[in-house]
């Protein structure tokens, strides 16, 4: 006994269904995508994450935190150790920062024109630098000696040639530099 053969175009026509019905699937997997970016993106803008702290770039240099005799290494009076610096193409101010070992130090950074970063040597000291945005974040630094510290974005035809140099020296060493509370640095002035 052999079994009914399928009306002629009946093997078309359900290919054609469930090719329908993927692209149907498909469609709405592209669109519910689009709607979820869409609507991230209009909620990170209305409400940005929280610690989002500004600064107007047109007057960086000139008032504030980021003046030029404030960027480098401070030792405040808590004994925080907080290291200020400024991205601009194609250099970092200050060129040199001088930080203690096995003590947590507290990176404030901000950028002038484009869009920088910069990563620390082999340490978890890494972070983008926005125009018009304040970037914190605290690490520690297990050895001593110098480290490079090059922009990791980015920033035009001298990104390659946008580098600073970390010098990381002994708690006891670094402790009796900053004891006179001027802002230290490796660059000589």
């Amino acid at each position: 006994m052999r079994a009914a053969a399928p009306p002629e175009g009946a093997s078309e026509a359900t290919a054609a269904a469930a090719e329908r019905r993927w692209a149907f699937i498909v469609a709405g997997i592209i669109a519910l995508l689009l709607a979820m970016m869409v609507f991230t993106g209009l909620h990170w803008a209305a409400m940005p994450p929280s610690r989002v702290e500004t600064i107007d770039v047109n007057t960086v240099h000139l008032r504030g935190e980021f003046v030029e005799s404030n960027l480098g290494t401070a030792l405040g009076p808590d004994g925080k150790v907080t290291v200020r610096l400024i991205a601009q193409q194609y250099s970092f101010s200050p060129q040199c920062i001088v930080v203690p070992a096995e003590m947590p130090v507290t990176f404030r950074g901000t950028a002038t024109d484009a869009i920088h970063g910069f990563i620390v040597g082999k340490t978890n000291a890494n972070t983008m630098l926005i125009p018009g945005f304040v970037a914190t974040f605290t690490t520690r630094f297990s050895k001593t000696g110098e480290q490079l510290m090059p922009c990791h974005e980015y920033c035009g035809t001298g990104h390659e040639a946008m580098w600073a140099r970390v010098q990381v020296l002994p708690p006891a060493e670094f402790l009796e530099k900053a004891r006179d509370g001027e802002r230290l640095t490796c660059v000589s002035r």
